[in-house]
């Protein structure tokens, strides 16, 4: 029998719509997802892992994998550059692990036009204050930074339309649990088609 490929799954939600929280919760309970890490320009923050978390390259080695096809998309975010390597994805996927990307709306319409079977989820905040006192509770960036995210999630949020599922970030457990169900039903529609392919 033909074994499925992996999927490839992209996560999207503007700053602190909880796509990070989100993805750590569904790798702890799937055995099968494995998180794509991508490369970054920027600094990272504490606690932040080299190899774990991203891997951290300067802008002028970043701008040599653009011209060497290195990524599967990059975009330049809140000032800095962000990258998936796709040979990394390619090589888990080979292996039938589904690969969870953690990116942004702009590095999830990149991967669309790549990967039309791409599964593209986004989250959405329930209300725009909900998601400026998750923000505000963060107390991540200063004052400037915030005002450039809150701005940019209003854009961010328009562009989700363009998502084949959408999962409203009320409670977490649900919102979990909704995804979860959405992985479930494409790995089956998925593993239909290894098999059909067989046949």
């Amino acid at each position: 029998m033909k074994k499925r490929a992996g999927l490839m799954i992209v996560l999207s939600s503007p700053s602190g719509g909880g796509k990070t929280t989100i993805a750590q919760k569904l790798l702890k309970r799937d055995k099968n997802l494995v998180r794509s890490v991508s490369c970054t320009t920027r600094q990272p923050r504490i606690g932040e892992k080299a190899g774990r978390d991203y891997f951290f390259v300067p802008p002028a080695r970043f701008k040599k994998m653009i011209l060497s096809g290195s990524f599967l998309e990059w975009a330049k975010v809140h000032r800095h550059y962000y990258g998936t390597p796709k040979a990394w994805v390619n090589a888990q996927r080979a292996k039938g692990k589904d690969v969870l990307l953690v990116i942004d709306v702009q590095g999830g319409k990149s991967v669309k036009k790549q990967d039309p079977g791409a599964v593209l989820i986004f989250l959405k905040p329930p209300s725009f204050t909900v998601l400026k006192k998750r923000l505000l509770g963060r107390q991540s960036e200063d004052g400037k930074a915030l005002a450039v995210r809150l701005q940019n999630a209003k854009g961010e949020i328009r562009q989700g339309r363009y998502y084949r599922y959408r999962v409203v970030n009320d409670r977490l457990s649900k919102a979990v649990a909704d995804v979860a169900k959405i992985l479930q039903t494409e790995r089956l529609e998925s593993a239909k088609k290894a098999l059909m392919s067989t046949n």
